[in-house]
């Protein structure tokens, strides 16, 4: 008679296995997904303090903006940035419109911050 031996088989332990390898992949999946999200969140958080810090240099000047377009390069956090300022006029004259779009330096077709202000003509 043969005694009996308690154990797991060689094909319990590979589906175990297998079990396990699915389950990290999934879990180091959701890591990396994560880990994506927070750098967009941190670029476009950037971005739109790139676009504040714009708008608020326009208010302290104390000047009325002239109709146009300008660009520049900002640097935020050892990130650097290229804005795009549009300046238009509005229905009320001592009004102008100020929008600033920003991307991230070298990819400017995904805009990572847009913020639309007014200014006031300071002259009475």
């Amino acid at each position: 008679m043969k005694p009996y031996i308690s154990g797991f088989t060689l094909i319990e332990i590979l589906i175990a296995l297998a079990i396990l390898a699915i389950a990290l992949a999934a879990a180091g999946r959701a890591t990396g997904s994560a880990a994506d999200g927070a750098r967009i969140l941190k670029q476009r958080t950037l971005g739109a303090w790139v676009a504040q810090n714009r708008l608020n240099e326009e208010m302290i000047k104390r000047s009325f903006p002239s109709v146009g377009v300008q660009n520049g390069d900002a640097s935020q956090a050892g990130q650097t940035f290229t804005w795009q300022q549009t300046t238009g006029e509005t229905e009320n004259p001592k009004f102008r419109k100020v929008e600033i779009k920003v991307t991230a330096k070298g990819d400017e077709s995904y805009v990572v911050a847009s913020l639309i202000g007014y200014l006031t003509d300071p002259q009475p």
